[in-house]
């Protein structure tokens, strides 16, 4: 651990300054929205846009990298970034955020491409699981540490708009300036959709469902506290209990994972995610909403982790890459939706309607995962590759090393079978028919 923190401190520390830039001006947003009076729904279309301007950059980024080089697109990108952050406060219209926010979407996900492919280049395969944990804690730290600045000034002036274009601008220079050299970017050989689904429908289906449930955590909890009535100090709160619960839980759940059925494991997981949408249904006091918040989050990150690593149990090790760049796709087209349903759900039900969202996904994934437990027999722990943490906010860079950690793992147990055996039982038959 120390020795990749060693190689890749300049890295992690650009990472947490950008996460704390991305994390205040995500709930900054939701909170400048009510004060300027913006609708439920004008608010639902604000915060979606920032996932359909990441979608579009997960697929144009790595062409952009590929033409000029990561050094220019990473301080481009950053330049937009951070002029974006100080346009907000000078214009407040909804259809001015609307477009901000899809730019700066574009932008946050070629940083995120470019930065996850320096960690995953800096990285060997000996010690790839632990740079991508450090990763996830690095970002979880900067998100919660952004809810924490959200009291050092007014929400409706600009100083806190300013703040984060601070430190984004602060973030790229530990990068730039770090003597790793810079990586190749490549790309994977194609996976068609219906291929996927067929080898790992509830991966598929996870995939897309979590995708809705992150984007409504990111964008519209801050609108929820907002319209229920909560100080900025409560709302802050709230937000970082729901990236607390996702520090803390990734890693007994990523410990279990590789010691139980994973499928089973997704199952408990769920469960515990429709309770935690529950508790914030009923009410009962801040202290049971951050507990709800807890909840949801410590469940919702690990699940995304757990969809991959359970797609990676039926696929061949040359074709994880691929399926993770499906994955990542139908986790961003679930994350456009995200936003604008809860924001229905919340002009319809009030504030509580963002929680009748969480819970409606969930019980969802829930009913469709235990109709795939009696499709067919899971695959036994002894067949399974390994557990990496990975955030609903990564991009195919962090997932495909995350591919890459348990394709190891089931690559070298395969081969102490035995070759005769593999040509006996292939992939397919072992882990029952698809």
């Amino acid at each position: 651990m120390l020795e990749t923190l060693s190689r890749s401190w300049a890295l992690l520390l650009g990472v947490m300054l950008l996460m704390v830039g991305n994390g205040i001006q995500g709930t900054l947003l939701g909170i400048r929205g009510t004060i300027e009076n913006f609708s439920t729904f004008e608010m639902s279309l604000v915060m979606s846009a920032y996932f359909l301007g990441f979608l579009g950059g997960s697929h144009f980024a790595p062409k952009l990298i590929k033409r000029v080089g990561h050094v220019r697109v990473f301080a481009a990108l950053g330049s937009f970034i951070s002029a974006i952050l100080i346009l907000f406060p000078a214009m407040t219209e909804p259809w001015v955020w609307i477009a901000l926010r899809v730019l700066m979407g574009f932008c946050f996900s070629g940083v995120y491409v470019t930065a996850e492919s320096w960690l995953n280049n800096a990285a060997s395969n000996e010690n790839r699981g632990k740079a991508l944990s450090l990763y996830m804690v690095v970002q979880m730290v900067g998100i919660v540490s952004a809810q924490g600045l959200l009291s050092l000034g007014d929400p409706s002036g600009f100083i806190l708009f300013i703040v984060p274009s601070v430190l984004v601008s602060v973030a790229f220079a530990p990068i730039l300036l770090s003597v790793t050299p810079t990586p190749a970017y490549e790309t994977a050989k194609p996976m068609s959709a219906l291929e996927l689904f067929r080898r790992a429908p509830l991966s598929c289906v996870s995939s897309f469902l979590l995708g809705g449930v992150y984007s409504a955590l990111f964008g519209m909890a801050s609108v929820f506290g907002g319209q229920a009535g909560l100080s900025v100090g409560e709302i802050s709160s709230f937000v970082a209990a729901i990236y607390v619960g996702g520090l803390i839980m990734q890693f007994p759940i990523g410990f279990l994972s590789d010691r139980m059925d994973r499928r089973r494991l997704i199952l408990i997981v769920v469960a515990l995610g429709v309770v935690g949408g529950a508790l914030g249904m009923v009410g009962g006091g801040f202290p049971l909403l951050l507990a709800s918040a807890f909840l949801i989050g410590g469940t919702a990150n690990p699940l995304y982790g757990l969809s991959i690593a359970y797609a990676n149990d039926y696929l061949d090790t040359d074709d994880m890459a691929a399926a993770s760049g499906r994955l990542i796709f139908l986790n961003g087209v679930g994350a456009i939706g995200g936003p604008l349903l809860t924001g229905w759900l919340m002009a319809v039900f009030g504030p509580r309607g963002f929680f009748v969202f969480l819970v409606a996904i969930m019980v969802v994934l829930l009913v469709y995962g235990i109709y795939r437990s009696f499709r067919r027999p899971a695959p036994s722990v002894a067949d399974t590759g390994s557990f990496a943490p990975i955030t609903l906010a990564a991009t195919s860079v962090a997932v495909n090393a995350a591919a890459d950690i348990g394709g190891n793992d089931s690559s070298e147990q395969e081969e102490a079978e035995g070759d005769e055996e593999m040509e006996e039982f292939p992939p397919s038959q072992r882990h029952g028919a698809a």
